[in-house]
């Protein structure tokens, strides 16, 4: 049997951790979304604030091992855009990343290798 997780807590006001995303701004994101927005559930939010939290945390794992891989101690802007270009996972995110950065940075990762 499935016992409550963290994110039961949520519904009856209780905040799960510090690190969680303030819903009342995910709320007003998801209202600017479009017109046809006009009502949304108290569930939505919850489940849009972890799949961001799930999305962030993986970048940054990604972004981390490039670091690493370099030689690094600090997280850059070309180790996420790195992490971008070699996972298929975050190709919506190529539009996002420059042309000029995107090469940039896979020439300097060729020299380290």
């Amino acid at each position: 049997m499935r016992q409550a997780g963290i994110y039961s807590g949520m519904m009856w006001g209780k905040k799960p951790c510090p690190n969680s995303l303030p819903l009342s701004r995910i709320k007003k994101i998801m209202k600017q979304s479009g017109e046809d927005v006009k009502m949304i559930s108290c569930e939505a939010p919850l489940v849009f604030a972890k799949a961001c939290e799930l999305f962030i945390q993986q970048l940054t794992v990604r972004s981390y091992k490039i670091s690493v891989q370099a030689k690094k101690r600090t997280l850059q802007k070309d180790d996420v855009v790195t992490a971008v270009k070699a996972t298929e996972v975050f190709d919506f995110l190529m539009e996002m990343v420059t042309a000029s950065d995107a090469d940039d940075c896979m020439k300097t990762t060729r020299e380290r290798t």
